[in-house]
Parts: structure tokens; C-alpha cells; sequence
């Protein structure tokens, strides 16, 4: 990194050099928000820059067309969900993972405080209101199955993408797909406290919420180090100095300079990761196990195949 860092200043001195930084594209899983902050930071800090590189961040218009954008060379860099990768797999999709953005599930099966679920045994007759099918479901069935209940004790409402809104006006009795560190700020900014369990207590193995995808063919590509170092260097300014990130996340989004992206920000400090090139292929293969094991697909892949360390060797 050092080296990479002291050529890349050399060439900043170097007259008309100054704007030849490689350009690499990142299309993101949803609009910007409080978990792409170390790419932001990385940006405003100058840190992508230091490394040679121009980054453009794009919100999909789709995000569920993001693996296959990736895939046809439509950008350089994706941000994913490491279950869906599995599926992506299994799919003939030729992406695979060569970094984690926030190294803990973030997902909760969300209900209210003060509601008549107070453990996952009251889920028994009740309804669960979900946003995408399968993954979500397989959660559930485990996270049921901890607590001595099965899928056929609960009925699950598709509410599309209104979790607190449904959960809120009674629709359902619990959610599934809620981020712990958005969903129940936001409820209670709405006045509202949300009770969340978390997955990775009650059944569901450990897994990688935000990863970094590319292609087969880009493996190789020096930008990709190029880029993990830079974001590396701004996930640790962020633990370091979390209220002038803050501030400077802010600036570049004014439209987020809100008390709910405020304090999601905070709360997703202790999420990101801290060494975004670092690779557990145990935990990979463990959710693997659990995603074949759930029907979901028919058998694990090898981790080699889903997933890289550019640092070995």
C-alpha cells in the first residue's frame, strides 16, 4: 500500500498527470446511505484518489438487476449480499466476492416493545410480513425452528418493502428484513419502540451483510487492491473520528442530513469492516451449508468458487 500511495503522489506532482487516475464504477445494492460510508469517505477524503483511482458510486435503478450489471461488465465493482450470492451461483451468474463492507448480519425479525411478542415462541399463529422471498423465508423457518415452532405455526404477508409501515398499523405482528441499524430508529423517531431479534442468535449461521462483487475476468485487476486500501484507511478514520465523517458524509449528501441517517451512521460504525480485504472462508462455508440444507439451492459450492482473497500468497 505504501508503495502504491508514494507513485501515485509522484505522478500528482507530474504536470497534466494529475487527472489520470484509473476510473472504476461501483454500482450500489439501494440509493446512498449511512452503510456506504466508507466509500464516501474514502471520496471526500481523498483517499481513492491517493490510490490512483477515480470511483464513481451509482444507485441502481434495479437493484435486483446489480449481480447481473456486474456480470455483463456494466460496472466494475458491486456492492451484494453475501446469501444472495449463493443464489447468484447457483444461477450461472459469474460474479464472485473479493471484499466485506459490514462484516455482521444486519437483518432482525423486528416487532413492537410493547406488542404480544415478547419471545419467538408468541410468533406461534401470528403474521410476519417479509419483503423478498426465499432467503428471507429460509430466516425464518430457522429462526422459528429455535424455538421449537415451524413455517406452518405463522403466516407470512408479502408488504413489499413497507416493513415499519406494516408493523406499525398492525398489519402484521412481526417483520422480517428490518436493518438494526435503520428500521427501529425509525420507529422510534415515529414514536415507536421496535424489539428486534437478531438471526445470528437463534439458528441462522453468521454471515456477511455487504460485500464487494466483480467478475471473473477482474480478479486480477490491480484497482481492486487499490480500492480495499483506500476504503480500509477511511473505515478506520470513521472509528477514529466518527463526528467529522459524519460531517463530511453530510456534506456530500445534504438530502441525508437527517436525524434517522444520523444516527444510523453511529449505529453502524461498530458493523463496518475494519479489514475489508480479510476473508473467513469457514463462515462462508457454513452459510453455504445452511442455504442448500434450506432448499434454497440444491448443494454448497466450494467457497473458491463464490468467493477471493486478493492477499493471498
Amino acid at each position: 500500500m505504501l508503495k502504491r500511495l508514494a507513485l501515485a503522489a509522484a505522478l500528482a506532482l507530474l504536470p497534466g498527470l494529475a487527472a489520470a487516475n484509473d476510473k472504476l464504477s461501483v454500482i450500489l445494492e439501494w440509493y446512498v446511505n449511512p452503510d456506504h460510508a466508507p466509500m464516501v469517505i474514502a471520496e471526500a477524503n481523498g483517499y481513492f484518489a491517493d490510490e490512483g483511482l477515480d470511483v464513481d458510486l451509482v444507485p441502481p435503478a434495479d437493484p435486483s438487476m446489480v449481480p447481473r450489471m456486474v456480470a455483463a461488465g456494466r460496472a466494475d465493482i458491486g456492492v451484494h449480499y453475501q446469501p444472495n450470492l449463493y443464489l447468484d451461483h447457483a444461477a450461472g451468474i459469474d460474479i464472485k466476492r473479493f471484499g466485506t463492507l459490514v462484516s455482521t448480519p444486519l437483518n432482525t425479525l423486528t416487532v413492537m416493545a410493547n406488542g404480544p411478542v415478547q419471545s419467538l415462541a408468541d410468533l406461534k399463529g401470528r403474521k410476519i410480513g417479509f419483503s423478498v422471498a426465499g432467503i428471507e423465508e429460509a430466516v425464518v423457518s430457522a429462526m422459528l425452528s429455535s424455538a421449537g415452532l415451524t413455517r406452518d405455526d405463522i403466516t407470512l404477508v408479502n408488504v413489499n418493502f413497507a416493513l415499519t409501515q406494516s408493523l406499525l398499523s398492525g398489519q402484521v405482528d412481526a417483520t422480517i428484513g428490518a436493518f438494526r441499524n435503520f428500521e427501529l430508529t425509525q420507529m422510534a423517531i415515529e414514536g415507536e419502540e421496535g424489539k428486534a431479534f437478531f438471526p445470528e442468535e437463534n439458528g441462522v449461521p453468521v454471515y456477511d451483510e455487504l460485500i464487494y462483487v466483480t467478475r471473473s475476468d477482474l480478479i486480477d485487476d490491480d484497482r481492486l487492491p487499490r480500492f480495499l486500501d483506500a476504503v480500509e484507511r477511511a473505515t478506520i478514520f470513521i472509528t477514529n473520528h466518527p463526528d467529522e465523517a459524519w460531517n463530511s458524509f453530510a456534506e456530500a449528501y445534504p438530502d441525508l442530513d437527517d436525524e434517522l441517517n444520523r444516527t444510523a451512521f453511529a449505529d453502524t460504525i461498530t458493523r463496518f469492516s475494519k479489514s475489508p480485504a480479510a476473508f473467513d472462508a469457514g463462515r462462508y462455508q457454513r452459510f453455504g451449508a445452511f442455504m442448500a440444507e434450506n432448499g434454497l439451492i440444491e448443494e454448497a459450492p466450494e467457497v473458491s468458487d463464490i468467493s477471493v482473497s486478493l492477499y493471498e500468497g
